[in-house]
């Protein structure tokens, strides 16, 4: 983690080849399911810009990195930290190619129309979840997403996270938490805040302090069994650029430069 690729920030006067180059051609990319559509967005305005075609799957949080470890077929991978430490032992990307590309942040949300609780600091988030008289997060025993145990993680930083068992749901992804705060089911529920947008049932309350849920870094790798690197720099150069930020922030994600 501690050396992710700011070579990207170097690429900044990379040339967009022709677009007839290399059209007829994919480019294996597999992003971490996280703001899907906002991903969906930024590659189709890079085949846009480029005339590549990327072919474009978005595994879950464990299965993002099975698919590189495992030695799969791939040209760009994108996972979630912490699995960038496993993805680097493998041996199946480049050394040195890991790119922070963007920051998951997590988001605290209520029913539509609910009062807003008070999030701004560590000691105000644990009076609003001592108040509560229930709140509902992604199981963290799911393996399917890193939400979970972010926010048990937080609990524990925090020192209640037996106080909150009692009044603790879990649910099956993010999306089931915020259909909990929804219902009126939970009175707070929590997912990254990128699993909230085009939600319009809650209302996001915001994120919480980085001193208690740190962000989760995005990070990109190029395989080292490709045979298009310049196109996997290229894209990466693209998603790092200043052109994606307001993408990533449409979608509730934090632009990495």
């Amino acid at each position: 983690m501690k050396h992710w690729l700011s070579a990207t920030a170097a690429l900044t006067l990379v040339l967009f080849g022709s677009p007839s180059v290399y059209a007829q051609e994919e480019l294996r990319v597999s992003i971490v399911s996280r703001a899907d559509d906002g991903f969906k967005e930024l590659i189709a305005q890079y085949e846009m810009k480029t005339g590549r075609k990327v072919k474009l799957t978005f595994p879950n949080f464990m299965a993002s990195r099975d698919l590189i470890v495992k030695g799969e077929p791939f040209d760009v991978g994108i996972v979630e930290f912490p699995h960038d430490a496993d993805v680097v032992a493998s041996g199946n990307v480049v050394p040195g190619s890991a790119t922070l590309v963007a920051n998951g942040l997590m988001g605290v949300a209520v029913r539509k129309g609910a009062p807003k609780p008070d999030i701004s600091t560590p000691a105000a988030v644990k009076r609003t979840l001592l108040a509560a008289k229930s709140i509902a997060y992604p199981d963290p025993e799911g393996g399917t997403s890193a939400s979970g145990r972010n926010v048990e993680e937080m609990l524990r930083r925090l020192g209640i996270a037996d106080e909150m068992q009692a009044k603790t749901t879990h649910t099956r992804g993010g999306g089931r938490a915020m259909a909990a705060a929804a219902s009126g089911q939970a009175e707070i529920g929590m997912t990254m805040q990128i699993g909230m947008f085009g939600m319009d049932d809650i209302d996001i309350v915001g994120t919480l302090p980085a001193e208690i849920s740190p962000p989760s870094p995005l990070i990109a790798f190029i395989s080292s069994r490709t045979t298009r690197a310049a196109e996997a720099r290229e894209l990466l150069a693209f998603l790092t650029s200043p052109e994606a930020a307001p993408i990533y922030r449409k979608f509730l994600l934090q632009p990495a430069y």
